[in-house]
Parts: C-alpha cells; sequence; structure tokens
C-alpha cells in the first residue's frame, strides 16, 4: 500500500492518522461490530488509540472516508493469508463498516477498489477472504465481489469470548477477475 491513496465515487480509501481515533473509536466500540469479525468491542478510546498506532504505522489498511463528510466510517486492507503462502502475490482482504452506514452498498465500493488494486496495481495472483459462518452481511458483501467459494473450515476461529466460530472461506484468482471484467471493480 505504502501511502496509496484510492478512490471510488463515494469513498476515499487513504491512510489512518490520529485524527481519526474519534470516527474509529466511535464504530470500534459498537458490539456489533467488532465480534462480527472475531475481536472484541473497544472498551475504551485508549485501547483504539493503540490500535491506530498500528494502522497508522503498518502499510495494510485503509481508512475508509466518506467523501461526502470527511468522516471515517470503516477500514479495508489487504493482509497475509494465514491459510495460504506467506508470498507477498497472495492477499486475504478484511474489511469493517460502521453500522450506521450498513445496507449502501459501501463496503462493497470499497472492497471492490481495493480488490482492483491488488491485481491491477500491485500484481497480486490471488485474493482471498472468509466470514464468519453467522456474518450474512459480509457473506452478501464477498457474493457481490464474485469471489468462489472454496469452503468452510470448522470450528477454526477461537474468538476473544472463548466462542469456536467456523471460518467460510472464499478466493479470486488475477486469472478470474480480468475473465470476469476488471471494469466492474472501478
Amino acid at each position: 500500500m505504502n501511502g496509496v491513496n484510492l478512490e471510488t465515487s463515494r469513498l476515499l480509501l487513504r491512510r489512518f492518522e490520529m485524527g481519526d481515533l474519534e470516527d474509529l473509536y466511535e464504530y470500534a466500540c459498537r458490539p456489533e461490530v467488532g465480534p462480527a469479525a472475531g475481536w472484541k468491542p473497544h472498551e475504551s478510546r485508549r485501547e483504539t488509540e493503540q490500535i491506530l498506532a498500528g494502522f497508522i504505522h503498518g502499510t495494510e489498511v485503509w481508512a475508509v472516508v466518506l467523501k461526502e463528510t470527511g468522516k471515517v466510517i470503516g477500514s479495508v486492507g489487504l493482509h497475509g493469508d494465514s491459510h495460504r503462502s506467506s508470498s507477498p502475490e497472495v492477499k486475504m482482504l478484511g474489511y469493517v463498516l460502521s453500522p450506521d452506514y450498513w445496507g449502501r452498498g459501501i463496503m462493497t465500493e470499497a472492497a471492490r477498489r481495493v480488490i482492483s488494486y491488488a491485481f491491477e496495481e500491485r500484481g497480486v495472483q490471488l485474493v482471498s477472504v472468509s466470514h464468519f459462518s453467522f456474518n450474512s452481511r459480509s457473506k452478501r458483501v464477498i457474493e457481490k465481489c464474485g469471489f468462489t467459494y472454496e469452503g468452510t473450515f470448522r470450528r477454526c476461529f477461537l474468538r476473544y469470548d472463548g466462542e469456536w466460530l467456523d471460518e467460510c472461506c472464499y478466493s479470486m484468482t488475477r486469472e478470474e477477475y480480468f475473465l470476469e471484467g476488471a471494469e466492474k471493480f472501478c
């Protein structure tokens, strides 16, 4: 990523900044957000500040900013895939969005832009993505982006609260991306 900004009609995807603390905390503390992604809701601004510092110093996560308001409403990133090769040519898509913006196609728009970046600008060979079996909203984003379902790892993720979760896994190869029509991703 290295400081690359990405845009869509409604969104700016950019590096996080310390000034994003309040916006990030606003959605990260909500009980419907973190557990769906496997992490506990943030209990304090201090906890959010520590996570934010990691985002700022890392190179894999973009802040999802609504152009209309300038507000950070989520994040999207390309990470190493823990189920596959550690090659930089294989990436895993991850994302989170404030519930205030669910159901508007915003995360699909952001995810498609990042997928386009991965294949067209980074030369990635495969992008994977997964969701926990109960997370139907994330499943819908994945389906709208055109990923292929690979299977479900049963009880493969131990969440912070001690619950074992099933992880539904998907992928898209570079060839599939270009075959399906890259123009729909921009």
